[in-house]
């Protein structure tokens, strides 16, 4: 005997003790997803036939249905359930979770069940209780469907127990295994004529043939692209029995699938004889229906009657409902589904015109599959939190809209006339959130968070790093919505043992060759601070791509997300200087694009150290130089009488020495800076544009496009040097070693080692994105003047880079994820969680120094 149970639904057995429910559950489904009441009474009392703890017991049973039916778990419920009383609370639970009822009853007889519990020693009880139960589920027979049981199955003895096979159902909802390319096509209401120009204009191929009942249609496209509509095919409109023709001949050769709108429920229902009103339209579809066959009319009625709530496509990652769908409604089935598919979500209240208020659902969305849908007319279609609607009122004299997916490209024919009178006016998300930006929700970035990643899979962040960040963000960030990259920190090389050092280039290119990366390019390394660079067309792109309608076009901030320059005159006119020499090079025409997004360093560095110069450094090198001498001369005039100083002369000679070279070392990252045209920006990444993020391109491409702007303007762009070394080559590594060694002992602070590919998996996972290798004279800015001396390099030896190796891994797989997600229009909260997750990531306790 077979028994068919959606995929997603909550299954109650039903019998007496000793009925076999148990052994039932365990041959047919998973363990997990078996909540037996027996086991939750063990849970609370450790002995699971203590009576006494059946009420806590069935308070777990109940927490534990709801959490799984909340993630979407088909549950088993493996209890007695045969009182009406103890059934009605667990199906509230599957209605409140919008999932099926199934009741499969066990009724076996009383005598084996009598029998049965007479063997076992666990169970205590008279034969009058198995009587009492069986009483209680022949009583239960009768009204199990009015109950709510959408399938109820009665095996009636022990044979059929065993026959029995579970057999599960994909819900009519799920099409997760239809990956497209879709096209899916917004409201339609009767216009005809517009429908085959828009399906022409994406491509498909019409071919019409009149037969008995009317014009019959053949539709294809050469892509093998498939047609959806968001149902609201009827009313108003001028042909609504030729845009059902056509939709029906679609579905009905798998061009296409469609979903209801409300406007075909209450034609359906007009249809079957139902008393609903006839206006907004509907009116127009019945005069038009009168001139067709009863016979079509019919076929027209069940094509409606069998159209599904929404649909789950491309693996999940899209939905498509008339008036949307919540996440926790998605890929279920239920009345409260298709009435929120059908009309969206209302407060109950009514408007002047006497329409409902609609909650704009949207602007709460948090789930991760785009939602498409229509409904309500809109003047243009505008991404809010992954949804998206495209009904534009075509037939009220808008256009018929289409998304083309997974391009995420619209395409739109404007409406031959107006048909029609809006009621209301077209809604307008207005200017704040039209284009997704919206406001960022508190809830979205507090507490423990996760992160889903393309790179490193979920990334967790925890509760007292995320009040961190946020202080940084509420406090002193730029404006969010140009927070689509926070740079990741960059672990240094392996610790080397070749004497006075700490870092050299052959234990970077030695990690490297043991992932089994041929080529690295290593690039000079500049002495600036870190600078994000974000710089659009003009003011009206920054308003459409970003959000910011504060007329700035453009922004230059920290790796902590705070704005670079607190003089916006200055950064203004540095961003005009990169603007102006992207538009020398022609880069906006070459990569298609209105807005870019740098990586790189602005010096000098004491632009933006000045504090950290004056207290730290500044104060250690003016300390040592007023002090060092004076004792040195001390030290060598009591030597001079005689006294016994050569082992703390030199030592103090050795001091006065280091904090020579400390003092050189960092003056020779500052200059004076009065204008603009004194200070340097070197990128080195061109991150993202319109449509790209360029990870795909190799490192040398970065740099190549990088020379073409400072070609372009050389007073404030400089190029960052290079040199592409095969690791296979011997005198290629010897030359980059040379080439180290040559920057630092010229002062340069050394330089950075990548693998010529932007992302690599190496033997491991993915390699270190970049190693910094930094000389050993600008080292003793970061671990002080007399670093070099022997026991200070036996302790630094010890340091551990695992700590910031991971961090920094994490943070380039989040900033990549960032940039992922604002290139692919997603809201707002999507990049930005990324960006907060890099500042939350920051606190963690790692060697500032490394």
């Amino acid at each position: 005997m077979e028994l068919r149970i959606p995929e997603l639904s909550l299954v109650l057995l039903i019998g007496a003790s000793g009925s076999g429910k148990s052994t039932f559950a365990s041959q047919h489904f998973q363990q997990t997803e078996v909540v037996s009441s027996d086991f939750c009474r063990g849970l609370v009392s450790d002995d699971e036939n203590d009576q006494s703890a059946t009420s806590a017991a069935f308070e777990v049973l109940h927490m534990i249905v709801a959490k799984r039916l909340q993630l979407g778990k088909l549950t088993v419920v493996d209890a007695t359930n045969v009182r009406k009383e103890d059934r009605q609370s667990l199906i509230r639970l599957a209605r409140e979770h919008h999932c099926l009822p199934v009741a499969i009853l066990l009724d076996v007889g009383e005598k084996i069940c009598r029998e049965r519990n007479r063997t076992r020693e666990d169970r205590n009880f008279g034969p009058h209780v198995i009587s009492r139960q069986y009483q209680a589920l022949r009583r239960s027979l009768r009204g199990l469907k009015r109950e709510g049981f959408r399938r109820v199955y009665r095996l009636r003895d022990p044979d059929e127990v065993n026959r029995a096979v579970i057999l599960r159902e994909p819900l009519w909802c799920n099409k997760k295994e239809e990956q497209g390319p879709f096209d899916i096509i917004g409201d339609v209401h009767g216009c005809f004529r517009e429908l085959q120009d828009l399906l022409l204009k994406l491509g498909y191929r019409i071919q019409s043939q009149t037969g008995e009942e009317g014009p019959r249609f053949e539709v294809s496209h050469p892509e093998g692209r498939k047609a959806v509509f968001l149902g609201d095919l009827v009313d108003r409109g001028p042909d609504t029995p030729g845009v059902l023709r056509l939709v029906m001949d679609m579905t009905r050769s798998g061009r296409a699938l469609c979903v209801p709108g409300n406007h075909d429920i209450k034609l359906l229902k007009k249809l079957k004889g139902k008393n609903v009103q006839v206006r907004y339209g509907l009116e127009k579809s019945l005069e038009q229906l009168e001139k067709e066959t009863p016979e079509w009319v019919e076929k027209a009625a069940a094509f409606l009657e069998g159209l599904v709530s929404h649909y789950v496509l491309d693996g999940g990652r899209l939905v498509v409902a008339h008036a949307g769908m919540k996440e926790s409604m998605q890929g279920r089935g239920s009345g409260g589904v298709r009435e929120f598919a059908l009309f969206g979500e209302t407060t109950g209240e009514t408007d002047e015109r006497g329409f409902p208020i609609r909650v704009d659902w949207a602007a709460d969305y948090r789930g991760r599959a785009a939602v498409v849908y229509g409904h309500t007319p809109v003047p243009e279609p505008r991404w809010v939190n992954n949804t998206l609607n495209i009904d534009t009122g075509c037939v009220f004299g808008g256009r018929l809209t289409a998304l083309r997916w997974p391009e995420k490209e619209l395409v739109s024919v404007s409406a031959e006339e107006v048909y029609a009178d809006p009621i209301r006016p077209l809604a307008d998300r207005g200017e704040d959130d039209g284009d997704g930006a919206g406001i960022l929700d508190i809830r979205d970035v507090t507490g423990k968070i996760q992160v889903m990643t393309r790179l490193l899979g979920g990334l967790t962040v925890r509760e007292e790093q995320t009040a961190a960040a946020l202080e940084v963000v509420s406090r002193y960030s730029v404006d969010p919505r140009w927070l689509i990259y926070i740079p990741p920190t960059m672990a240094p090389s392996a610790t080397s043992d070749r004497p006075g050092m700490l870092e050299h280039p052959e234990e970077a290119f030695a990690y490297y060759r043991r992932e089994g990366v041929r080529q690295v390019v290593c690039q000079e390394k500049h002495m600036g601070s870190r600078a994000v660079v974000v710089v659009c067309r003009d003011k009206e792109t920054a308003a459409k791509r970003f959000g910011i309608r504060t007329g700035e076009a453009g922004v230059i901030y920290t790796r902590t997300g705070r704005r670079f320059f607190g003089d916006p005159v200055v950064e203004e006119a540095i961003l005009q200087r990169l603007r102006q020499a992207w538009d020398a090079t022609g880069l906006w025409e070459i990569l298609k694009t209105d807005w870019f997004c740098l990586d790189g360093e602005l010096m000098p560095w004491s632009a933006k150290a000045q504090e950290l110069l004056q207290n730290q450094y500044a104060a250690v090198g003016a300390s040592a130089a007023a002090s060092l001498p004076e004792a040195v001369r001390a030290l060598e005039t009591a030597a001079a009488r005689g006294v016994e100083t050569e082992t703390l002369l030199k030592r103090y000679r050795d001091h006065a020495q280091s904090s020579e070279y400390f003092i050189q070392a960092y003056r020779q990252y500052c200059w004076r800076v009065e204008g603009v045209e004194d200070f340097r920006f070197a990128p080195f990444h061109l991150l993202a544009t319109e449509g790209e993020v360029h990870t795909r391109r190799d490192h040398v491409w970065h740099m190549e496009i990088l020379d073409q702007l400072a070609e372009a303007d050389g007073e404030i762009l400089t190029p960052t040097s290079r040199r592409i070394i095969d690791l296979e080559n011997p005198g290629q590594v010897s030359e980059g070693i040379s080439w180290w060694e040559e920057l630092t002992g010229n002062g340069g602070e050394g330089m950075v080692v990548k693998p010529r590919d932007f992302l690599v998996q190496g033997k491991k996972g993915w390699v270190q994105p970049a190693l910094k290798c930094r000389g050993r004279e600008y080292l003793r800015i970061i671990y002080g003047p007399d670093y070099t001396a022997d026991e200070h390099l036996k302790r630094l030896r010890k340091r551990g880079l695992g700590a910031k190796r991971s961090l920094a891994l994490r943070e380039f797989s989040l900033g990549v994820e960032g940039l992922e997600r604002f290139v692919e229009g997603q809201p707002l909260r999507r990049v930005h969680e990324c960006s907060f997750a890099v500042l939350a990531l920051e606190s963690e306790p790692v060697d500032p120094r490394l």
